[in-house]
């Protein structure tokens, strides 16, 4: 994630999700307890970003690894011990970062109100204050959840890069994602961040076998990558999933498959596959729809399996259940 990141404008596009009380879970949930908590998140988010904007695409990528495994608890921030080795350590979370984000979050948020605010909460709400410093949605989440008590690195099952659409479709709709569309959006999170050489590199000259490049990747692109890829200066150089504006939440991610540019190949995958691809097409066309429905499928994923009630707990040091 770390490489040179252009000027970004910031464009906020608000936006009112309805339904959006869920079992216990409801926005401005902690308006009594802590009421201060999502501006707190804010503060140290946009403090952050102003240094590192990189930090858009890190959250993103930790809030769908956390969601995706036992649900939106934050167990991914659980750190090993020797007794157990947790997901944070399985080779697909290896390269998840900004935990020490969430700490410094958690710690303001300890200092103001004490065993309040979920760790699984805070991944969900400081995701969605990122992607919006980024240009995208502001969208309204529900807030509520309370923290996993379990981590383990054996659970850890995530969509690879190389998968069909509807191998990933399948594995969307075991979490109760069951929306092509929904699927279609979510990885518009790609319109942000980087992939490295290692997830692409098959791509470039043998794809499956054939001894020759993937023909769905344009060949200038194929020819710009693999020079990269093959510099000696970085054993695993990264390049950005969005070749135009690489860390600015647009729309310019469906632009470009459309013209044969997706990094990975589920990514043009996406735009090729007949389910998909009028989708892909729809949201290259109109930018604040994708927008729209970005926001409200994150809403849905940061609904996936969450603890609430009495279940799970409040963690007060985020990378440690409480004793």
């Amino acid at each position: 994630m770390e490489m040179q990141i252009p000027l970004l404008v910031l464009v906020f596009v608000s936006m009112v999700v309805p339904n959006l009380v869920i079992g216990d879970l409801t926005p401005n949930f902690y308006q009594s307890s802590c009421p201060q908590a999502e501006s707190i998140i804010l503060g140290v988010v946009r403090t952050r970003f102003t240094t590192d904007p990189s930090i858009t695409p890190a959250l993103l990528r930790m809030h769908f690894h956390d969601c995706f495994v036992n649900g939106c608890d934050a167990s991914i921030l659980i750190d090993s011990t020797k007794q157990n080795s947790s997901e944070k350590d399985a080779g697909p979370n290896q390269t998840v970062r900004g935990y020490d984000l969430i700490d410094t979050i958690k710690n303001a948020l300890e200092k103001a109100c004490p065993s309040t605010v979920s760790c699984a909460d805070i991944i969900t709400v400081a995701t969605r204050d990122a992607v919006a410093l980024a240009g995208g949605p502001n969208y309204t989440i529900p807030t509520g959840r309370r923290d996993g008590v379990v981590s383990n690195a054996d659970d850890v099952n995530l969509p690879g890069p190389s998968i069909t659409v509807a191998q990933a479709f399948q594995l969307f709709k075991g979490k109760g994602l069951t929306s092509i569309s929904d699927m279609v959006t979510l990885l518009g999170a790609h319109t942000v961040g980087v992939a490295h050489c290692s997830f692409f590199q098959d791509r470039l000259s043998n794809f499956q076998g054939t001894g020759a490049p993937d023909s769905s990747m344009d060949p200038a692109l194929v020819a710009n990558f693999t020079r990269i890829c093959s510099s000696s200066a970085n054993a695993d150089p990264s390049v950005n999933l969005d070749q135009s504006t690489g860390f600015v939440f647009d729309n310019a991610f469906y632009r470009q498959l459309l013209l044969k540019r997706g990094v990975l190949e589920i990514d043009q995958g996406l735009a090729l596959d007949r389910s998909s691809g009028g989708i892909v097409s729809g949201f290259a066309r109109d930018s604040d729809g994708f927008k729209q429905s970005f926001g409200n499928a994150m809403v849905k994923l940061g609904n996936v399996q969450v603890l609430e009630g009495n279940a799970g707990q409040i963690r007060k040091n985020c990378r440690v259940f409480n004793g």
